[in-house]
């Protein structure tokens, strides 16, 4: 139940929060890296953001290592990082509860084969706590969270690179 509810709480969290390539609350994209490159008020910030969001360009950054998004997706390109991003709050609730689609997605976009998907599966849901740390979980701590079980683990360190 404390897996349960520590997932809803991760509803709230910020899309933005996974790109921050020392761009602060604005995290990268066009309005960090390029129309408010040298922002330091906060109405500056604030319209980074407004623009890394509004244009789509934010995710388009961490897709294609662009926009001083470099280095925010590790060894795993783009993609993954984009769809926990995205999904973060029903990723939550799958990797509690050891199934689901949100998880069987993660595990295809990762690259994890047939026979080994009920090791990911069961992988993540036993080390839930330390994917999802806490309540104030995002997208990137939960990345890591991901990305260190599976190199704690022989059989999926082989999807890591």
């Amino acid at each position: 139940m404390k897996k349960l509810a520590l997932s809803i709480v991760l509803a709230g969290m910020s899309a933005a929060s996974f790109a921050d390539g020392g761009y602060g609350p604005a995290g990268c994209g066009l309005g960090s890296e390029v129309i408010f490159k040298d922002a330091d008020a906060w109405y500056e910030h604030v319209l980074a953001a407004t623009t890394n969001g509004t244009s789509g360009n934010q995710t388009f950054g961490m897709t294609s290592g662009t926009l001083g998004c470099e280095g925010a997706n590790g060894p795993l390109a783009g993609s993954v990082a984009v769809f926990i991003n995205e999904n973060l709050e029903p990723l939550a609730v799958d990797v509690a509860n050891g199934e689901g689609e949100t998880l069987n997605a993660l595990a295809s976009l990762m690259g994890v084969s047939a026979e080994d998907k009920a090791l990911f599966n069961t992988e993540m849901k036993q080390n839930f706590d330390q994917i999802f740390a806490s309540a104030e979980a995002t997208p990137a701590t939960a990345y890591e969270g991901i990305i260190g079980v599976m190199t704690n683990n022989q059989d999926l360190t082989k999807y890591l690179g």
